[in-house]
């Protein structure tokens, strides 16, 4: 196992992870852990959010969106 040591860590962020870790009953460490595996998680599954949502519909069927006619957005008008 590797061994990561965090430096300058802001004084709210240490409370708050410790009082997190106490919810959870866990040490801050562990907390730690849990948080970092959990982000990194996280950010691998939603990589490609396109393909997420391609396999979120693939039982779905054939699906046919017509074209909206779109307009420009009207500028604001001030001082009426």
């Amino acid at each position: 196992m590797a061994t990561l040591t965090i430096r300058k860590l802001d004084e709210r962020l240490k409370a708050r992870l410790r009082l997190r870790a106490a919810q959870h009953k866990r040490s801050m460490e562990e907390e730690a852990r849990t948080i970092l595996k959990l982000a990194l998680e996280q950010d691998e599954s939603g990589a490609n959010f396109a393909q997420s949502i391609r396999k979120l519909f693939s039982g779905v069927g054939p699906l046919e969106i017509p074209d909206l006619r779109r307009e420009p957005v009207p500028k604001p008008r001030f001082g009426r």
